[in-house]
């Protein structure tokens, strides 16, 4: 079996997120494993379509990623702390495509996301970040919908 040194862990500080963490803790354990934590924060620019000047985007997207930077040092000191090889990030953009760059980037061996379980107009709507990457990562990938284990 393929040994898996860089795990990532796809993160959206949900409560599927929490419920998912002793899984991506015992991959990272059973391979002596390096884990990436990782939150994409959505990028906004897209909403200058409806006339909201691009300044007042950045800038809110500027506080989310420092919300999102207060929330992950809380959620690796909860969760992380005992496991000292691990690594936590927050990026902005797409979700589905930040996920794969950084798994690209970083030589990721496996992800490991929750999946929400969306179906009918919430699925149309907000998609499914975990379909997309389980379609175009070159790395394995194992989804977890832990409201159904």
């Amino acid at each position: 079996m393929k040994k898996f040194a860089k795990i990532l862990f796809a993160i959206d500080f949900s409560r599927c997120s929490r419920e998912i963490v002793p899984y991506a803790i015992d991959f990272a354990k059973r391979f002596d494993a390096r884990i990436y934590l990782l939150y994409v924060a959505r990028d906004m620019s897209y909403l200058t379509v409806v006339n909201m000047p691009y300044s007042v985007l950045t800038d809110f997207t500027e506080q989310v990623v420092v919300v999102a930077e207060k929330n992950m040092d809380k959620f690796r000191d909860d969760f992380f702390a005992d496991h000292p090889n691990c690594e936590a990030k927050v990026v902005i953009g797409d979700a589905a495509e930040e996920i794969l760059k950084f798994s690209e980037e970083n030589g990721i061996d496996l992800i490991v996301m929750g999946t929400h379980g969306r179906k009918g107009l919430d699925r149309i709507i907000l998609g499914s970040v975990a379909d997309h990457i389980v379609k175009n990562s070159p790395a394995p990938v194992i989804t977890i919908n832990p409201f159904r284990s």
